[in-house]
């Protein structure tokens, strides 16, 4: 039987730099969702180690079975605005736009990531980009503010924020002419 412990003792060890065996937690969670919510109480273990690989494996996992993190979205919003570790930043900042959200936790949502643009990490700093434009995807009131934020990013973020806001354009840009087919119908 899986239980926290056990996940927990898969996510931890070795150095910051290693990902561990997140990906046989990947693994055991889609064999068991039950087991998911051992995955998310690891987001606040004391070890940050564990804490950051399990937001890793929750990002993997988010990408195919959002569908398992939904009973949990309050907690991941909760954390997603008090974590102070990079790692769990940049993944949270994904996870949370692909979660089914109301139009008040969008907003929220959307407030904690642009104020992960501040964050010393480019990397915390281009997530934040990426999950902003993810967002617009449910909540299209956000659409013209955070294509005027991106556009200035494009222009005056670190290297790698130029080079993402580039291809955030893009499919802004492409939501756009979608946006503008689907009323010309």
């Amino acid at each position: 039987m899986y239980t926290k412990d056990r996940i927990r003792l898969m996510l931890s060890g070795g150095d910051r730099r290693s990902t561990g065996r997140v990906a046989e937690v990947v693994a055991l969670i889609e064999r068991r969702p039950k087991t998911t919510s051992f995955l998310v109480g690891c987001l606040w273990d004391e070890d940050s180690r564990v804490c950051m690989r399990a937001a890793d494996a929750l990002e993997k996992i988010s990408r195919k079975q959002t569908f398992l993190l939904k009973p949990h979205t309050a907690s991941l919003l909760g954390l997603l605005a008090e974590t102070t570790q990079q790692e769990m930043k940049w993944h949270l900042a994904v996870v949370l736009p692909r979660l089914q959200l109301t139009d008040s936790e969008c907003h929220r949502v959307a407030d904690i990531l642009q104020s992960y643009l501040a964050d010393k990490s480019s990397i915390v700093k281009t997530f934040a980009m990426q999950g902003l434009v993810d967002l617009t995807g449910q909540c299209a009131s956000l659409h013209p503010s955070v294509i005027d934020l991106i556009r200035t990013l494009t222009r005056t973020g670190t290297p790698a924020m130029r080079a993402r806001g580039r291809k955030l354009l893009q499919k802004l840009e492409h939501q756009d002419t979608c946006r503008e087919r689907i009323e010309r119908r």
